[in-house]
């Protein structure tokens, strides 16, 4: 019988006891290691630094690492397996969650209820008391489907795989237990009466056991978009009075209800002048419109404003370079935790992007100008593939929104209000979003939302328009748009890849 393996993890200070031949990357993943490829070796996100024992380079590793990076102790986490003792060294990912501590209006009602925003990267539960409005509890999480993946594609093409029915029960696993804990803290199960949860459509359609194979090719529409209502027992949630958990609608194609939400949570559809509601999230997902009319798009920004895909990138946790600015023509930074940095956030990422092209370090066109790597804090370097995963994201965030305004007729400048939503929209630095040429909207308008798809379905706990949950006069105002069948979104694509060569003008 093989001796158990201890293996020590920093700047944690954990040590975790594993069977001899574990896969290192479900272990490490519970400590917050990302997986951005889904632990399929394709990338280096998931890095690993030996300090002490031994952990042969895999055949992967040779492939994605350099000789030196080999030599240096490095390896891909998701190849590693616990063979021996170890000390390993990993950036601390135990990000802070954006959760919403918003005054509700509302109609009382009798009992607890719980909102769920089930995003791509993390997941938050609160409970509330139905008849005060007060938040009772929350409970935050990474989501555990991540291992299969950073975005929403890599989750829909492992589905595709045969690991469908694997991230159904995982995220309603977690989800469960987060509600179990809420309940169990308040010390009222009997008292639960509804549940509500919101997400895109890839995570509605996983949460409530939907194929995602029509979201793997064009047209990018699911037929099974609509309401879902599921009872606690229907989801493996041994919870008293087995309440009813509803996942509210998407509004088409990668559009989920999240967006449904965030519309109910800014009161856009209540608004006389134009608003829009931007979530800069790994789906990009963009609304325009007022009470008459509404639009709305999905783009596949990819997970670079969260960090992932990018060569040194981090959730905003203890490490990571948040934010960067220029300073008698040198660069600052301000690192998380006030420690060595480890990393950099998405946050930092734009930041770092901006006073780049404010000092001439980067082009333009993209392209750094001296190397093909960039010291921003040592040992933190961007490299030209990120500024290039930047300029995607950017770029299709940027058209995105130019075309939805164009279709709805009209100009930056018509916007009453700009909300950007999710944890990314709230800590980005407006001035730097302009100057890459992310959003062009006037600065005054542009205002960080929250976490609107958590406000949102907050209220719809207590809507009387939301007791099936459909809302059908709403819906009737949004209107769907498909960002690629329209004629000039690959010329306006290539356009906003671009950075501007000065802070841009409004429009």
């Amino acid at each position: 019988m093989k001796h158990p393996v201890h293996i020590e993890l920093l700047p944690l200070g954990r040590t975790l006891t594993l069977e001899h031949g574990t896969s290192l990357q479900d272990a490490l993943f519970a400590q917050g290691v990302e997986f951005p490829c889904g632990g399929r070796g394709r990338c280096k996100g998931c890095k690993i630094k030996v300090l002490s024992g031994s952990l042969p380079a895999t055949a992967e590793d040779e492939q994605k690492l350099t000789w030196a990076e080999i030599a240096d102790g490095w390896r891909l986490g998701c190849r590693a397996q616990a063979i021996g003792d170890l000390k390993i060294e990993l950036a601390q990912w135990e990000a802070p969650i954006l959760t919403d501590d918003s005054i509700l209006e509302f109609n009382p009602q009798e009992g607890l209820g719980v909102a769920v925003d089930l995003g791509t990267t993390t997941i938050v539960a609160q409970l509330l008391d139905l008849r005060s409005g007060h938040v009772l509890g929350v409970q935050t999480a990474l989501n555990a489907q991540a291992r299969h993946g950073a975005d929403v594609m890599s989750r829909v093409e492992f589905a595709a795989a045969g690991g469908s029915e694997t991230l159904t029960n995982r995220v309603r696993k977690q989800i469960g237990g987060l509600i179990a804990g809420l309940v169990e803290n308040a010390n009222r199960p009997a008292s639960l009466k509804s549940i509500v949860a919101v997400g895109n459509t890839v995570m509605h359609h996983l949460f409530c056991g939907l194929s995602v194979e029509p979201l793997s090719h064009y047209p990018f529409e699911s037929p099974e978009d609509g309401l879902q209502i599921l009872h606690a027992s229907d989801l493996g949630w041994d919870l008293a009075g087995d309440p009813e958990a509803r996942f509210l609608p998407c509004l088409g194609g990668f559009v989920g209800s999240d967006l449904l939400a965030g519309i109910l949570a800014t009161k856009l559809h209540e608004s006389e002048s134009p608003v829009a509601l931007i979530d800069l999230g790994t789906n990009g997902e963009i609304v325009i419109g007022n009470r008459e009319r509404i639009l709305c798009a999905s783009t596949a920004a990819g997970p670079a404003f969260e960090g992932a895909r990018i060569s040194m990138g981090m959730l905003a946790a203890t490490g990571a370079i948040s934010e960067v600015h220029v300073e008698n023509n040198q660069i600052h930074c301000h690192v998380l935790g006030n420690v060595e940095p480890r990393g950099i956030c998405g946050s930092g990422l734009v930041d770092a992007v901006a006073s780049g092209l404010e000092l001439g370090l980067v082009l333009p066109n993209g392209r750094l100008a001296m190397n093909d790597e960039w010291p921003l804090q040592p040992p933190v370097v961007l490299t030209q593939t990120d500024i290039r995963e930047l300029q995607l994201a950017k770029g299709a965030i940027a058209a995105g929104i130019r075309i939805l305004a164009r279709q709805w007729g009209a100009r930056m400048v018509d916007m009453a209000r700009v909300h950007l939503a999710g944890a990314f929209g709230n800590y980005i630095r407006r001035d730097s979003a302009r100057r890459i040429g992310l959003i062009r909207f006037p600065p005054e308008k542009v205002r960080p939302a929250g976490n609107t798809a958590l406000l949102g379905a907050k209220l719809a706990l207590f809507s009387l328009d939301a007791q099936d949950g459909s809302y059908p006069e709403l819906r009737q105002r949004i209107q769907h748009v498909s960002l690629n069948e329209d004629p000039q979104f690959h010329e306006v694509y290539a356009e906003e890849m671009q950075f501007p060569g000065k802070p841009p003008a409004t429009v």
